[in-house]
């Protein structure tokens, strides 16, 4: 009696089999329309994830960059990979400005010679410049120099109104004596008081001091004008504004330029010779050439170059007397 009461209490709430059937097959159903939907995930950056049945699509706005994987694990790997390269690209970018920066700062902070209105960096950095122009000279070029302003540099307002208008800087380029203090320093410094055409190094010039010097123009330079291309040009050549402002012009959008007369000449490894190249061995066998550079009269780099020069002007290996031929020879 116990037994068949309680089985008719039970059979009171079975299921029909067709029902029981319907909500199953709409369960199925129903999880299939959410698992194949499509949701976005917006990360703390604002770059955002969309995510498919069968397939992943990565879209970073910053860049505007897109990149598919159509359902595979090699799509998946390819896109992590891109994406992994762009962000380290971005990364690199921002660590040379960064470094960059604090080496312009120190720089300011350790170079006595610096007047205040060229210590206040950020209010020139500000200007964007098309190029600066370095004429490298010596002590005893004065005669050259005054050729030089009275024939393509400009004087007074009117390199003033250049600089404002075209962008292009031009100074003279110079260091120290090895006597600090002495006539040497002091005629140059009457001779910018009347001028004020110098840009002053901190480097002792010297004959065989001309590729440091060199490297010490475009380190110091790239840290005082943002400008897209540095000039090197000596004292005994006319330069046509005009045309140099052309020829660079169509280099603008590419980067790491170096653009001068180029060439190419032997390793000098036998003793005793003008240009002997003590570390001859570095270039191979003996009879191998010079990897191909521009005369040293006239060539320009772009800024990137400049400053990673600036950046690594402490671990620039320069090439001795190879370098010094670059400046001195035709």
């Amino acid at each position: 009696m116990f037994v068949k009461s309680r089985g008719e209490h039970a059979s009171k709430h079975v299921l029909p089999k067709n029902l029981a059937l319907l909500l199953c097959f709409a369960s199925f159903c129903a999880g299939m329309f959410f698992s194949n939907r499509t949701w976005m995930v917006p990360d703390a950056k604002g770059i955002p994830w969309t995510s498919r049945t069968g397939g992943k699509q990565f879209v970073d706005y910053d860049r505007n960059i897109v990149v598919k994987n159509e359902g595979n694990s090699s799509g998946d790997i390819s896109g992590s990979q891109h994406s992994i390269l762009t962000m380290d690209k971005a990364i690199s970018d921002l660590e040379i400005k960064l470094m960059a920066s604090r080496a312009e700062h120190e720089t300011i902070q350790k170079d006595p010679t610096m007047s205040e209105g060229v210590k206040n960096i950020e209010s020139i950095l500000k200007r964007k410049y098309f190029m600066v122009i370095g004429i490298n000279t010596a002590f005893s070029s004065r005669k050259r120099r005054d050729s030089v302003r009275a024939t393509w540099m400009p004087q007074a307002e009117k390199r003033k109104k250049l600089e404002e208008e075209k962008g292009i800087i031009i100074r003279f380029v110079i260091g120290h004596s090895s006597t600090s203090g002495g006539i040497l320093d002091k005629a140059i410094e009457a001779e910018e008081k009347v001028h004020g055409d110098f840009l002053r190094l901190q480097h002792v010039e010297g004959y065989l001091e001309l590729s440091a010097k060199t490297k010490t123009y475009f380190a110091t330079a790239v840290s005082w004008w943002d400008a897209e291309f540095y000039v090197k040009v000596d004292d005994d050549i006319h330069v046509n504004l005009a045309t140099l402002g052309v020829a660079l012009a169509r280099h603008r959008k590419k980067p790491r330029v170096y653009i001068g007369c180029m060439k190419s000449g032997p390793v000098l490894a036998r003793k005793g010779v003008k240009y002997h190249e003590p570390e001859y061995w570095k270039f191979g066998e003996v009879g191998n050439k010079y990897f191909r550079h521009a005369t040293g009269q006239l060539y320009a780099i772009s800024k990137d170059l400049a400053t990673y020069i600036f950046i690594n002007q402490k671990l620039v290996q320069l090439l001795n007397e190879a370098l010094v031929l670059v400046e001195c020879t035709a």
